[in-house]
């Protein structure tokens, strides 16, 4: 390789040259023989207009051109060592790195923002940037747009790192003005009620549950389309409406929000968050520092049993699942 007509490759019989200051000794410090060091010193004096090493006596010296070199050589060489050949220790107590992650506002609702302060308090001067879903998760993964991505499993690539965070299952969400959340939540009166779910991007791709319970014999009637997880709860106060939410999200929006919460009277599987990284990423010690505080982060709460429910009762294979959740849904986007 060349720059500006050097052949990088002559900086270390260079440095070799300058330190030892005899053919035959810088030979055999860089392991070649002596006729290509010497060659290799005709390259150099030819590039520098510089006879570099004359011979004085017995030994030979520097020309002023080379004394001028020792340092510079050498310093080129050791930051190329220490930034290519031996990866810098991730320090997060002082590291700036900004790290990029795709997650819905479910998953930054009820982990990221708390996983967030915990990063905070460890690493100070790291930024963190936080993308909504797009039709295209697995190509911005690909393509290096994002570092970090955090969706469902059934939408994660097998080509690439990931780890699971936890299992969530739905309940039924609707507003404590509403007469009908005051009675058992029946598989009737659920098909009956107007529902308010979430689909995303320009695809309107849904979420599982949404595209679960399309898959059934009856079909529900969906009053209101909106674009986030977040907006639902917001939706159905004040009205007749319905949704069908995670329990993780429902739960905590119920602790503020005037929300009755009833289990599904259906056998909705239960879905597990995944966090995944491009496998060009799997030795970066800040992207692996970052994961291992997010799954940390991601302990399944006590109580949430519900509607969760034994695929093998249910005669669900999981992966038969995927496979028919992920060639209904192009392009991919998930919760």
């Amino acid at each position: 390789m060349r720059f500006d007509r050097l052949d990088l490759n002559l900086l270390v019989a260079l440095d070799a040259l300058l330190s030892e200051r005899s053919v035959s000794l810088a030979a055999d410090r860089i392991c070649l023989s002596q006729s290509a060091t010497s060659s290799a010193l005709g390259r150099l004096r030819e590039y520098f207009a510089d006879d570099l090493l004359v011979q004085k006596g017995r030994q030979m010296v520097l020309t002023a051109r080379a004394e001028g070199l020792v340092y510079p050589v050498r310093a080129v060489l050791e930051q190329i060592r220490t930034t290519i050949a031996v990866p810098p220790p991730f320090d997060p107590a002082i590291s700036d790195r900004t790290i990029r992650i795709m997650a819905s506002d479910y998953m930054t609702e009820v982990l990221l923002a708390g996983a967030m302060n915990d990063l905070q308090r460890q690493a100070p001067g790291m930024r963190f940037e936080i993308q909504s879903l797009t039709e295209v998760l697995l190509e911005s993964l690909e393509r290096g747009a994002i570092d970090l991505l955090v969706t469902i499993d059934y939408a994660i690539s097998a080509d690439h790192p990931s780890q699971i965070l936890f299992e969530d299952d739905y309940v039924v969400v609707g507003w404590n003005g509403n007469s009908a959340m005051a009675e058992p939540m029946t598989k009737d009166r659920y098909f009956e009620m107007g529902h308010v779910t979430a689909r995303f991007g320009r695809a309107r791709v849904s979420a599982f549950e949404d595209w679960f319970v399309r898959r059934q014999k009856r079909q529900r009637r969906i009053e209101i389309v909106t674009h986030s997880f977040l907006s639902m709860a917001g939706l159905v106060i004040g009205s007749n409406r319905i949704a069908t939410m995670h329990r993780r999200l429902a739960t905590r929006m119920a602790e503020y929000l005037p929300l009755t919460l009833h289990e599904v009277p259906m056998d909705i599987p239960p879905i597990r968050e995944a966090i995944q990284w491009h496998i060009s990423s799997n030795n970066d010690p800040a992207i692996r520092w970052v994961v291992e505080r997010i799954v940390a982060g991601a302990q399944t709460p006590a109580g949430t049993q519900g509607s969760v429910v034994c695929f093998e009762a249910a005669r669900i294979s999981r992966e038969e699942l995927a496979a028919q959740f992920l060639s209904d849904a192009t392009p991919k986007a998930r919760n």
